[in-house]
């Protein structure tokens, strides 16, 4: 493999790594580093953006270290190309300017190694397109004899990740996210151990679980660790280091000055994303929309169970998040739950500290996320929902393709987020609606995926929550039900209702049934009523 590429999400520590490489390179005796170019936006240098000066500087750079190419590189600058060669497209800068040269080359030379940082830095991204393309038809070209390497690193921004050298066997590619958490956890432990130990000769100040707890705060986002790190040590003095030392481990607080560099690194990614010449205002309300969602969500969500959420299409969705690819792990599967954001600090910078243009409110995540879960079981909430054949089977040990990601997330999660939405009992009658014909069905999906335990706590706290008298009481009855008659104490195995609590008497089983029946009925005036009704059902 001729290229080595490393992709990440923003702030994982792949210019950290380039860098280590770098200096290992240039102290290896048997190895060459040809040349490195670090693209950056913050740099304040145009140069550092522009794609089109990488080979050149490459180039530059490997004539400077080794004779032989400089002589190829002569030859082939004044008997093959033009003088602005350094200037025309990706595809002739590397003919000319790499390529030529290095058929030159003897097969002593020791192997040749090039880094490119950051491309998803540049600018110009047909540009990075073409670099991208020339690199990779050089890889595979055969006449040169001497060995060499291109590494790389970016983050996985769309038409980057769509690059043919990751959908073939011309690289080998290694995303950080997809490293254990715990090896990322273990190796930022050890660099903040290192950084104190050098930086600062006593150890007073600091125990070495305070190193642990900064670790796994940093939650594997190195310029985290990085930015703390040196923030810390920044401190006047022991205990000057010890306080901040203790707001760095501290969750839901942070310091402006500590923060500063992970909100600018947030603020280039989002404005790159809201850029007003590629992205609608309508497009850019969605993504936030959906960046909301997945902020608050209560579990991993997956990318087709968001859209069903939201009510909006799979690819329509997938499109507005690859804005936020640089900040945002997407599963390769839109049916696997792991949408998540890069850090925790990402969504303190969206609900305290970004532009007006971005700011998301804090309770807007769980305002979308209520309504969805609503929605969702207002729309999949049926007769025999889990598809069973028969009242009597006991429940499949996989789950029903009928009981969808959405609609496991919308049972098991729809209750926190009302509670959470600035006005909760805006949505009672949406609630209302849904129980008053579907109660059953809902309880019959929390058995098929086993937290029928989970559903006394639910509805309990429904009974907190709702405001409307009707469903208000039965979910009231429905808790004092279940812990009165001991029902949830048994293991429920079976999927219908009738053997919800398979050992329970015809009395518990009249009483579940009523439960239902009540939520239907156009008035519920009190729990003895309603509990007389029961009686009633039962000896009729």
């Amino acid at each position: 493999m001729r290229i080595f590429w490393l992709a990440g999400l923003a702030g994982t520590g792949k210019t950290s790594i380039a860098v280590t490489l770098c200096r290992q390179l240039q102290n290896d005796a048997h190895v060459l580093l040809g040349g490195a170019f670090f693209c950056s936006r913050t740099a304040s240098k145009v140069e550092r953006t522009d794609a089109r000066r990488i080979l050149p500087t490459l180039a530059t750079a490997l004539a400077e270290q080794c004779p032989e190419f400089a002589a190829g590189l002569e030859k082939a600058l004044e008997h093959d190309a033009s003088p602005r060669a350094a200037y025309s497209d990706a595809d002739v800068q590397m003919k000319f300017l790499l390529e030529r040269p290095l058929v030159s080359l003897s097969s002593s030379i020791r192997p040749i190694v090039f880094i490119i940082d950051a491309l998803d830095e540049c600018t110009d991204e047909f540009e990075v397109e073409q670099v991208l393309l020339a690199i990779a038809a050089l890889s595979t070209s055969s006449g040169a004899t001497v060995k060499f390497k291109f590494i790389l690193t970016s983050r996985p921004e769309t038409h980057i990740a769509s690059n043919p050298i990751t959908k073939s066997d011309r690289g080998s590619i290694l995303r950080l996210e997809t490293i254990n958490r715990t090896t990322v956890t273990d190796d930022i432990h050890w660099y903040i151990s290192d950084a104190f130990s050098k930086q600062v000769q006593s150890t007073t100040w600091y125990k070495p679980e305070d190193i642990t707890a900064l670790a796994v705060r940093s939650d594997g986002l190195f310029i985290f660790a990085s930015t703390m790190t040196k923030y810390i040590l920044d401190g006047r003095g022991p205990g000057e280091r010890m306080r901040r030392l203790q707001t760095a481990i501290s969750t839901g607080h942070s310091s402006p000055v500590a923060s500063r560099p992970l909100d600018d690194m947030y603020n280039l990614v989002l404005t790159r994303a809201s850029d007003g010449n590629k992205v609608e205002d309508s497009e850019l309300e969605e993504t936030l929309r959906a960046l909301a969602c997945i902020l608050n969500a209560r579990a991993p969500l997956s990318i087709a169970g968001l859209a069903d959420l939201l009510g909006r299409g799979v690819e329509d969705l997938r499109g507005s998040l690859e804005r936020l690819y640089a900040v945002l792990y997407m599963p390769d599967s839109i049916d696997h739950p792991g949408l998540r954001t890069v850090h925790a600090s990402f969504g303190d910078y969206l609900f305290e500290r970004a532009d007006p243009k971005v700011l998301i409110p804090s309770s807007l995540g769980d305002k979308l996320l209520a309504e969805g879960c609503l929605l969702v079981m207002r729309n999949r909430l049926c007769f025999n929902v889990s598809q069973s054949r028969s009242s009597y089977e006991f429940n499949q040990n996989t789950r029903p393709g009928s009981i969808t990601h959405s609609l496991e997330y919308a049972c098991l999660q729809w209750i926190y987020h009302v509670a959470l939405t600035s006005v909760p009992s805006g949505l009672d009658v949406e609630i209302d609606a849904v129980f008053r014909s579907r109660f059953l069905f809902w309880l019959e999906v929390m058995s098929i995926l086993g937290h029928i335990q989970h559903a006394v706590e639910i509805l309990d706290h429904a009974s907190k929550t709702v405001r409307l008298i009707n469903s208000r009481r039965c979910f009231c009855s429905f808790v004092l039900l279940g812990r009165v008659g001991g029902a949830f104490e048994i293991p429920a195995r079976r999927s219908r209702l009738s053997n919800i609590v398979p050992r329970a008497d015809r009395a518990q089983r009249a009483a579940y049934l009523c439960l239902g029946i009540a939520f239907r009925a156009e008035r519920l005036t009190s729990l003895p009523s309603f509990l007389s009704a029961v009686y009633r059902h039962h000896h009729s």
